[in-house]
């Protein structure tokens, strides 16, 4: 097969194709332009996930008509003083994303500088360029993207839904106003205010994206060594979410998803947070631009370090410091309910079967409400003819552990199991009339980014199905006015924030009984013991007991294993006495 040389307009969208993957780079990208013309205020407007319209307008230094042309030419750049690659102070550098939305959309860009007389107006559609026009317009630049992929199809064919878009769009312009908090920025979605937020400290603008409640209850960090500086604000051990949505890190001012830097925050957290659970974040990292490559991906979103050991041990050390704090402890929101004429933790809308009678039993016997307690050591207790034995031990405070009649050993992850438990109880419910809810005696406000207050009032008939029900508060929060009544003395707060995770990791093309079913187990979850709860040995053995009963119960309902077994000859080899 011959080769030949492909024509450039082909090599134009391959290379947009690296820069431009979805509508959020395209807007990630003109941000970054606007931050790095110095602009004190950016506006961005997204319409059906990006796809059909972005615009992002800004005040800052603007364009010169006579560099208008060449600004939409690959590779031509204003923000390198040399072609060396190091020491770059600019979030954009490479002279690729104005030309590569050009060739994979229509962009009309339009730009003033202060001293201009007039404005000027470049339009490029596919990789074909106008002539540059003088227009009526403000000081600053305004970018208008429209059709984005038209001229790539194969592109647009693996985009997400239109929510899914959108909340990525979003998320990248949240990210964005984070770093720069000294920045007024606003967000529009399909018409709609997402935010509109003024010049601030950095604290503000966490409370302004995030809610109130989560930026009172972080810790401020600060650390310094050598040349190399480390400031922002993390969660304490008992904050925590259901992702990692709301972690932010800025490496000289640049929004970043650097793996280096995530791992070093999750082993930080690792002996004090649950498995699954997620710590709130946003850290600010200066060190000096020639320790540093930012050419790593188009995107620039990943780095490299110079002395990436000495990162990693700065930022484990500064957070496990600061999480040792007397500023770190803090006590858990208490739930207020109406006092309840019966037991409704164990309770039925209907005669339960005996399968859902087994369940209640067992967590009556369980009593998972009192206070923790320690273990027994009871020796010369025999061992039951049970398939999961009787317990021994507890191990880690997490790992049951118990022994068969036969000898085996039985390890159960002990939230795990209970997981499973209370998922298949309120399915139960949700099948016979509906979960049981029960009203708070006092409703209870939460602090919520604009979009997340949107899903949740989109899914609050969904959520009502399931015993949670909630209803607007401002434009900003929602008040939450029930719970189910199976989930006892759970954090209504936490809750609503994990679905709320939960709805905008599924995005709105997710079928009802598919998200029904991811927001139950996340309702099973808050409901379950938690690993470092410690057992004594009569809950223990009633957690068995329910296990043996209930189908399904060797995984979790996220599909993890709830019992590990291991027989006699499985230690013999493991301890080389297997002849």
């Amino acid at each position: 097969m011959a080769i030949r040389l492909l024509a450039p307009a082909t090599i134009n969208r391959i290379a947009a194709g690296e820069v431009i993957e979805r509508p959020a780079a395209a807007v990630k990208e003109l941000v970054e332009n606007a931050l790095d013309a110095g602009a004190r205020r950016i506006a961005v407007g997204i319409e059906r996930g990006g796809i059909a319209r972005i615009e992002v307008k800004d005040d800052g230094c603007g364009i010169p008509e006579a560099e208008l042309e060449l600004a939409i030419t690959r590779h031509a750049t204003s923000k390198l003083t040399d072609e060396a690659l190091v020491r770059i102070a600019t979030l954009g550098f490479r002279g690729e994303a104005l030309p590569s939305i050009g060739a994979a959309a229509r962009l009309t860009l339009t730009s003033r500088p202060r001293g201009q007389d007039s404005a000027a107006r470049i339009i490029v559609a596919g990789g074909a360029v106008g002539a540059v026009m003088p227009v009526a317009g403000p000081a600053g630049t305004s970018a208008i993207v429209e059709d984005l992929f038209y001229a790539t199809p194969a592109r647009r064919k693996f985009l997400r839904s239109v929510a899914a878009e959108s909340s990525a769009c979003a998320d990248v312009v949240r990210h964005l106003a984070l770093a720069a908090a000294e920045v007024a920025f606003r967000l529009d979605i399909d018409g709609a205010t997402s935010f509109d937020l003024p010049a601030q400290d950095r604290q503000a603008r966490i409370a302004a994206l995030y809610g109130r409640g989560d930026a009172q209850a972080m810790i401020a960090l600060d650390a310094v060594r050598e040349d190399v500086t480390l400031s922002g604000f993390i969660s304490p051990a008992s904050l925590t979410r259901a992702s990692a949505r709301h972690q932010h890190m800025m490496v000289n001012a640049r929004p970043v998803r650097d793996p280096l830097l995530r791992m070093a925050l999750r082993v930080a957290y690792r002996e004090i947070i649950p498995a699954g659970r997620h710590p709130l974040a946003a850290l600010w990292l200066e060190i000096p631009p020639e320790s540093l490559d930012v050419n790593v991906h188009p995107a620039k979103s990943e780095l490299r370090f110079a002395a990436p050991e000495a990162i990693r041990s700065l930022v484990i050390g500064a957070i496990q410091r600061h999480l040792a704090t007397p500023a770190a402890l803090g006590a858990a929101p208490s739930l207020r309910l109406e006092p309840a004429r019966h037991r409704a933790r164990f309770s039925y809308p209907v005669a339960p079967s005996p399968q859902a009678r087994g369940f209640a039993e067992a967590e009556a016997t369980l009593g998972f409400a009192l206070p923790p307690t320690l273990r027994r050591i009871e020796p010369e207790a025999a061992v039951a003819e049970f398939p999961l034995g009787s317990p021994i031990a507890q191990v880690f405070d997490t790992y049951v552990l118990a022994q068969a009649a036969d000898g085996t050993l039985v390890l159960v992850d002990q939230h795990a199991a209970h997981e499973r438990l209370t998922e298949l109880r309120l399915r139960a419910e949700r099948e016979a009339l509906g979960i049981v809810s029960q009203g708070l005696l006092s409703p209870i406000p939460v602090d919520l980014a604009a979009d997340d207050v949107g899903r949740l009032l989109d899914a609050a008939g969904s959520l009502a199905q399931l015993g949670l029900v909630i209803e607007g508060f401002g434009p900003g929060a929602v008040l939450i006015r029930a719970i189910p009544a199976a989930l006892g003395d759970a954090d209504p707060v936490a809750l609503v924030r994990d679905i709320a995770d939960t709805l905008a990791e599924q995005g709105s093309a997710v079928g009802l009984t598919t998200r029904l079913d991811a927001l139950l187990i996340r309702l099973a979850c808050h409901r379950s013991i938690r690993a470092g709860r410690r057992l004594g040995l009569d809950e223990m053995a009633a957690l068995l007991r329910a296990m043996e009963t209930t189908p399904l119960a060797q995984t979790c309902p996220h599909g993890r294993p709830t019992v590990l077994k291991l027989t006699r000859s499985d230690l013999e080899r493991m301890f080389g006495r297997a002849g």
